[in-house]
């Protein structure tokens, strides 16, 4: 059965709004590993866990302000996020990682750059299928909606 709401232009908002709190955690923690001399792994991990930081505290912030409880509202934003989030992390570290190079360019690298914005952007086209699928099951974005402020 088909949820309400669940069409392309839901779906594609969802993963914008996914996609931004990804791309600050990911580009932040590739920073911040990569002018630390980290090595890839762990630059990676770093990368990862603020990805998803960012993108649970994004969704959390809205649905807090619509007056729902701390503990109900990071219930919502798991609910809401993990695979997003994890679609998205797997396919743009996973690009980066094959793209030649791209785990060993230096921040002043356009390679650096490059590689990480296209990475985001395969991933967003990927993820939102996926949340196209979710919001039609009344997962994913569609539990934030009905928490979200008016």
């Amino acid at each position: 059965m088909q949820h309400q709401g669940s069409s392309w232009k839901t779906a594609v908002q969802a993963t914008l709004h996914c996609l931004t709190g990804c791309a600050v955690g990911e580009v932040l923690g590739m920073v911040v590993g990569t002018a630390l001399g980290w090595g890839n792994l762990p630059t990676t991990v770093l990368a990862i866990a603020l990805a998803f930081l960012f993108g649970y505290s994004f969704t959390l912030y809205g649905i807090l302000k619509s007056g729902l409880g701390l503990g109900a509202a990071v219930k919502v934003a798991l609910a809401a996020d993990t695979l997003s989030i994890a679609v998205m992390e797997l396919i743009d570290n996973g690009v980066i990682a094959l793209w030649p190079d791209a785990m060993d360019a230096k921040l002043v690298d356009l390679l650096f750059w490059a590689s990480l914005a296209i990475s985001l952007a395969i991933a967003f086209v990927v993820t939102v299928p996926v949340n196209k699928w979710m919001i039609g099951r009344g997962k994913g974005h569609a539990v934030v909606h009905e928490h979200h402020a008016h």
